[in-house]
């Protein structure tokens, strides 16, 4: 199994277009890597590749990757599609940039399909664009080679669909095995609390990929002053979850989507040295992962 982390930060990407807090400033200048906004490619083959939402970014994305080029013909393309861990608007934008993709397929839970219908209508859209394939994430199931399981997150809507009165698993984490190499990826970019049994999806990983949106829980109001907290936007600080990912330093551990007021986009930092001691990475954009 291929994994490539296409991009790594949280919704607005970094630097944030409307930021200019201090990390944002640094990026603007080129003292700090620019990032996009977090998505995943993966294939258990090399051929046929699936992205894990698609962020508004993900032209670029798809792009910079050499291996998601289209070809050998004219029209062809090896991705064969998406699964969306949730219905916010920085993890399925993307697909309408990929409207004219014919045998699209889309995987998401179904609170998702459901808002992606009657709250934000993106599959109407794209639906007259090129027919989408779109199924309902239900248990495990196969994609070109490689075992999903979907692991149930949490119940928080986007936004748009706060009034919704449907319930079920709105947000979740996939974990992909590659059956030939016994290879277990898991990816979680929103996480909102740690849920019960999650430590053992962990530990029988070979690599983890961990909502690292904010380090700390006041960390938007120093930033920024905004009045905003990790708690409402559905992620549990890093301050938090590095506790738990103590517990497995067998397992190849990284964060991602990270919020443009983390400290830990820079390398110098105290937070990102301790992340180094407790060897857990902050990996870069275009970071490949075999397993």
């Amino acid at each position: 199994m291929k994994a490539v982390l296409l991009g790594t930060t949280a919704g607005g990407g970094f630097p944030q277009w409307n930021c200019a807090c201090s990390l944002c400033a640094r990026a603007r200048s080129g003292e700090l890597p620019s990032r996009s906004q977090d998505c995943l490619a993966v294939s258990a083959d090399g051929d046929n590749w699936w992205l894990v939402n698609a962020s508004p970014d993900i032209r670029t994305q798809i792009a910079a990757c050499e291996l998601l080029n289209p070809g050998p013909g004219p029209r062809e393309t090896p991705l064969r599609g998406a699964l969306f861990t949730d219905a916010e608007l920085d993890h399925t934008l993307g697909l309408l940039t990929l409207r004219g993709g014919a045998g699209l397929t889309v995987w998401a839970p179904g609170p998702v399909l459901h808002a992606l219908r009657d709250h934000f209508d993106l599959r109407t859209v794209i639906d007259g664009y090129a027919p989408v394939a779109w199924h309902e994430v239900t248990g495990e199931f196969e994609v070109d080679g490689l075992r999903v399981t979907a692991i149930p997150i949490s119940g928080k809507r986007p936004k748009y669909a706060r009034s919704s009165t449907v319930d079920g698993d709105w947000v979740v984490a996939y974990r992909f095995e590659d059956p030939v190499t016994g290879g277990v990826l898991v990816y979680a970019p929103c996480l909102a609390s740690w849920p019960a049994g999650f430590g053992e999806v962990v530990a029988g990983a070979q690599c983890l990929l961990l909502d690292g949106t904010f380090h700390a829980a006041s960390e938007m109001g120093t930033a920024t002053g905004s009045s905003s907290g990790q708690a409402a936007m559905g992620h549990l600080p890093i301050t938090a979850s590095l506790p738990e990912l103590r517990r497995f330093p067998a397992v190849r551990r990284m964060y991602t989507h990270f919020n443009n007021t983390n400290p830990v986009l820079d390398p110098d930092s105290r937070e990102s040295a301790e992340l180094r001691e407790a060897g857990v990475e902050v990996p870069a954009d275009g970071t490949v992962i075999e397993l």
